[in-house]
């Protein structure tokens, strides 16, 4: 009987979800959940495979469209066009679909409850229910304190961008369903500041992780962990065993094509067993650690400022589409 490859041994510790906008990989790959961003969408729009996808997301809008002006327009079919990705994605995947929340909205809690009960809305109207879908919101103080509102209506989120344990800590406290800490993110950090190269077993994304994994095991944390963001396969190798795993197509394959054995690295049992401070939260304290760690700090803004312009160059594409469809209608038969 031959080996079952990593990826294969993987799903059966860790929910495998798949870190793509694109079908075609999650149709291949099946994960039970998959995770968006607007990265991953904007590179997915571009895509002539999704072409139709793009131009019905832009007439549905402007039919909703009050104004008629394009800012409206498009800033409509963004919002319609996440959640087509997110309904082609549920008819493939068992579990659920991540979606985001405008990352320009991060520091207003308000704005990001506003914006994931409309999301909400869009899904519930096509016939899907809301435990299907996880709304994704960066872990600044705000957009963790809108995820709370919103657990408390049954809309579950996912919290992204997420670096520091204060983040970790402050999302448990708010009993959000999900938090993504970033593995390749801080890696990137420290290999920028200290010039090191880093083995697996001591990648600082990896600790990071599975110091946020034990913590909330250790307390009976109902949060779950799901490590995004990885550089190379040696990083998911170490997670093994984490609630969740979201992985980019590439590694997927990475893993497919690798047999062995693969070890369980993160237990709960161990982690329940463990010697572990509890840490106080509130926002001045959320706040004083942010301060005080710079990779966190610098890595939340930057993340934040990436996915913000991800969306810019989106609302640019969909813009510069709408333009070529009207004027093509507004020629004379």
């Amino acid at each position: 009987m031959s080996q079952k490859n990593f990826l294969e041994q993987l799903k059966s510790m860790t929910v495998v979800v798949a870190d793509t906008g694109d079908i075609n990989s999650i149709e291949k790959f099946r994960p039970r959940d998959t995770t968006t961003n607007p990265s991953l969408i904007t590179t997915a729009a571009s895509m002539p495979a999704y072409a139709k996808l793009v131009d019905d997301a832009l007439a549905w809008a402007r039919k909703e469209s009050k104004s008629g002006g394009t800012d409206e327009i498009v800033k409509h079919a963004i919002d319609r066009l996440a959640v087509e990705f997110g309904l082609k994605i549920l008819q493939i995947v068992p579990g659920r679909v991540s979606t985001e929340v405008d990352a320009r909205l991060s520091y207003d809690t308000q704005a990001t409850v506003d914006k994931a009960r409309h999301l909400i809305a869009m899904y519930e109207a096509a016939g899907t229910k809301r435990d299907r879908i996880l709304i994704k919101i960066a872990s600044t103080w705000e957009g963790i304190r809108a995820a709370e509102i919103l657990e408390k209506e049954g809309i579950h989120c996912n919290l992204t961008l997420l670096f520091g344990m204060h983040q970790a800590v402050a999302c448990a406290e708010a009993k959000v369903t999900l938090i993504s800490p970033f593995v390749g993110r801080i890696l990137d950090w420290y290999k920028k500041s200290t010039g090191k190269d880093y083995a697996p077993h001591e990648d600082p994304g990896v600790l990071s992780v599975t110091r946020i994994y034990e913590y909330y095991k250790h307390f009976g944390h109902a949060t779950e962990v799901m490590g995004a963001s990885f550089r190379n396969m040696g990083e998911i190798v170490e997670l093994a065993g984490s609630d969740l795993l979201t992985i980019a197509p590439s590694l997927l394959a990475e893993l497919e094509g690798h047999t062995g054995e693969l070890q369980r690295k993160l237990d709960p049992a161990k982690a329940k067993a463990k010697s572990i401070e509890k840490i106080e939260m509130n926002e001045a304290i959320f706040r004083k650690m942010h301060d005080e760690d710079a990779m966190a700090k610098e890595k939340l803004e930057e993340g934040i400022q990436g996915f913000s312009k991800a969306l810019v160059a989106l609302e640019k594409q969909l813009a510069e589409r709408l333009a070529a469809l009207t004027g093509a209608s507004a020629v004379p038969s």
